[in-house]
């Protein structure tokens, strides 16, 4: 461009010098300017470098300057406080702006049983206040997760865990509590998947590498409990070593005082407001997880965590028979660490195909196998391994091989005087002193609803081998014993409740399974009474037979779970081809019965609620004394059963149901109802108190326990009538 306008110019003043010299202008004066410009054009290169060479300069110093008035502002901004607090004029006052606060502090958690650990707490408490932020020390026996775990996540404090593994990769006396209950609250879908979000905390693990097998597990289950509720981990879980030949650092003093350097310089960036979660992939306690790696690792471990869930969904269980389920991961350690899936899916699929093989010999019964095999001596154990180690991982006290016993959510609801489930609204059971048990996991029917979703055994028999009823017994109440021993010094929990709570007054034989399948069911019962313990036996009506020889217990339930043939065999998936039919003599023997009956209706939206008449003609067949109606209990997904929360009724429409069913039932009236159960009881008038126009619940009927027969009574004529 300069080019061309030199051009233009000196072209401009030829044509000026041309017009001169038309004009009659001095050959000198021509002669002069030509003889300049001409020397300009000649020299042009040397015009143009210095023009390109001012320019330059101009702009190099444009650059620096630019970058010396960046570097004196950062400056202002680190000297000069109204960056952090800025003041705002309000009515004429000068009020500091709040500063926004990322960290309000740290809680340290030990778990120790030499005080390793509690000295690890105190010198990282030590460090986290010379950073001038609060520190609190907390001794995990001393701390409630029940009332206090889920204020973690709107707190912004950061929780660390330092915890020991004790004997058998078991969680230290102090911790023992802290970790039943996270492990729990896994595995119970009322707590939900997101229960802990927004918690943040890291985790240091105390333990030694010579027990390969138990080494660092209880830090490694509470880094995995608390990333399945949803908490975000500050940084990887890190462990220390007290095998010196094995300790990356050369002690396990010095394991913590790197993990310590590390986590100090994570809490100062935290406080900052940066954002880094870690995505667990990480190895050795070193975070790489950064930017859109982040994102990969987060998204590759939720594909993860969807596929076990898929894979291990049908390893279920209830912590109670009438209230909610949780679903069973299938393993302590089945999330998070994908080397370990290998094993975990292979475990799963032992066990689904034990299971698929009890039911096809449920199926074809017992026809194709010679009389030699149908002794005692060469039957098959119900409980195989793969089911043994499902059920024992989800809490339950197996007892011999085919009986278990497993605490009640009521049972420590009340242990820490707190409301017990709908028996005690309804019948005055106590559930402190109530032990859940089940003679039988066996059952014959595959309800949609089913607690288990379906991994326990089916068949239309018993073709086991068979535990004697003075051994369940004996073992059931042992284990329910140590399960409430447990309860010792946890907080919260009642002495006088703890105390109530060893002696068992009460027996619901509605765990799991069916018990009325057990052959020495009688026997059992016997033994109960014996003992002063009242019975609660629960059936899914599909043994006529065993119900008419069953001896007297305190209440028989009979579950009616559909009014129609169509309905109960889309709802209960029964084996037994003539289902129906065994269904209603089972009805009728109910009604033979001198003791106590209960109807029990699971009623399950858009499937069996619009059955009022027909359910009324089951009333008359059975004529019960109560009848329990209860919403249906979402347990999560399932390949085995498409029920989703659609079909849970909210507990006005099981009201709207009751009342119109009671209007159908002119000998009946509503008697009592349990909120939290989404449940409703009817009575038969003749419940009534006798001499007063009392309904049931102001009258429970089992208050004293008093279970077992007046002596000289007559165990078959015996009525429940005379218990009033």
């Amino acid at each position: 461009m300069l080019n061309f306008w030199l051009v233009f110019q000196v072209l401009t003043i030829l044509a000026a010098c041309a017009d001169a010299h038309a004009m009659d202008a001095s050959a000198d004066t021509w002669s002069y300017f030509y003889t300049h410009l001409m020397s300009i054009w000649l020299n042009r290169f040397y015009i143009y470098s210095c023009a390109a060479f001012g320019i330059g300069i101009w702009i190099c110093f444009q650059f620096i300057a630019t970058k010396a008035k960046k570097q004196d502002e950062k400056s202002t901004e680190k000297l000069t406080p109204s960056k952090v607090t800025q003041d705002v004029l309000i009515n004429g006052y000068t009020m500091p702006k709040t500063k926004e606060v990322y960290v309000a502090g740290v809680k340290v958690f030990y778990g120790s049983q030499t005080g390793t650990a509690k000295g690890f707490a105190t010198i990282l408490a030590e460090a986290i206040l010379s950073l001038n932020l609060p520190a609190e020390i907390i001794n995990m026996r001393d701390y409630d997760p029940d009332d206090c775990l889920v204020e973690e996540a709107t707190s912004k404090n950061i929780c660390v865990f330092l915890v020991a593994t004790y004997t058998d990769g078991q969680p230290t006396e102090n911790a023992a509590w802290f970790c039943k209950w996270l492990e729990e609250a896994v595995n119970d879908f009322r707590f939900g998947k997101t229960y802990l979000k927004g918690m943040r905390y890291a985790v240091f693990g105390l333990g030694n590498s010579v027990y390969v097998d138990h080494y660092n597990t209880v830090g490694k289950n509470i880094d995995k409990w608390l990333w399945m509720l949803s908490a975000s981990r500050v940084m990887t879980r890190a462990e220390g070593d007290c095998n010196v030949a094995k300790s990356k650092h050369g002690s396990i003093e010095a394991d913590f005082s790197a993990w310590k350097a590390r986590f100090l310089a994570r809490l100062q960036a935290l406080c900052k407001g940066e954002k880094k979660p870690c995505s667990g992939n990480c190895k050795k306690g070193k975070c790489k997880s950064k930017g859109k790696k982040s994102k990969e690792g987060s998204d590759h471990e939720q594909r993860v965590s969807e596929q076990e869930n898929t894979e291990v969904e049908d390893l279920f269980e209830t912590t109670s028979e009438e209230e909610l389920g949780a679903e069973e991961d299938g393993s302590h350690n089945s999330v998070i660490d994908v080397e370990d899936l290998g094993k975990i899916m292979g475990h799963m699929k032992k066990a689904k195909k034990e299971c698929e093989l009890e039911e096809e010999a449920g199926r074809t019964g017992p026809s194709q196998q010679s009389s030699g095999k149908n002794e005692e001596s060469e039957r098959r154990e119900m409980i195989t391994p793969g089911l043994r180690d499902a059920l024992t991982k989800q809490g339950y006290k197996l007892i011999g091989s085919h009986s278990g016993v497993k605490l009640c959510r009521w049972t420590k609801s009340m242990l820490r005087g707190r409301g017990g489930c709908y028996k005690h609204t309804f019948y005055g059971i106590e559930s402190h002193r109530c032990m859940e048990t089940t003679p039988s996991l066996a059952c014959a029917n595959k309800c949609v609803f089913c607690w288990r979703h379906h991994t326990n055994p089916v068949g239309t028999e018993w073709r086991w081998k068979m535990d004697q009823p003075e051994m369940i017994l004996r073992e059931a109440i042992e284990n329910h014993q140590s399960l409430i021993k447990q309860f010792k010094g946890v907080p919260g929990v009642r002495v006088d409740r703890f105390e109530e709570g060893m002696v068992v007054k009460h027996c619901a034989l509605s765990l799991v399974g069916e018990p009325i399948m057990y052959p020495e069911i009688n026997t059992f019962l016997k033994l109960l009474h014996r003992h002063n313990i009242s019975s609660f036996l629960v059936t899914n009506a599909q043994f006529p037979v065993e119900i008419r020889n069953l001896e007297p217990v305190t209440q028989l339930y009979v579950s009616v779970d559909a009014s129609t043939k169509e309905s109960l065999k889309k709802i209960d998936r029964p084996l037994f081809k003539d289902f129906w039919q065994r269904f209603l003599d089972s009805l009728k023997a109910l009604a033979e019965k001198q003791q106590r009956t209960v109807y029990r209706l699971t009623l399950v939206k858009a499937w069996n609620v619009d059955e009022l008449k027909a359910y009324a003609e089951l009333v008359s067949l059975g004529k019960p004394d109560f009848i329990e109606v209860k919403g249906v209990t979402y347990c999560g997904e399932s390949s085995a059963s498409n029920l989703t929360m659609a079909n849970v009724p909210w507990h006005e429409e099981v009201v709207h149901f009751v009342r119109e069913l009671a209007d159908l039932i002119p000998d009946y009236d509503i008697a009592c109802e349990h909120e939290h159960s989404n449940c409703l009881l009817i009575a038969h008038k003749k419940s009534h108190v006798a001499g007063f126009d009392v309904p049931l619940m102001w009258s429970p009927i089992f208050c004293n326990h008093s279970s077992h027969l007046p002596d000289g009574a007559d165990r078959r004529t015996w009525r429940g009538a005379d218990e009033m």
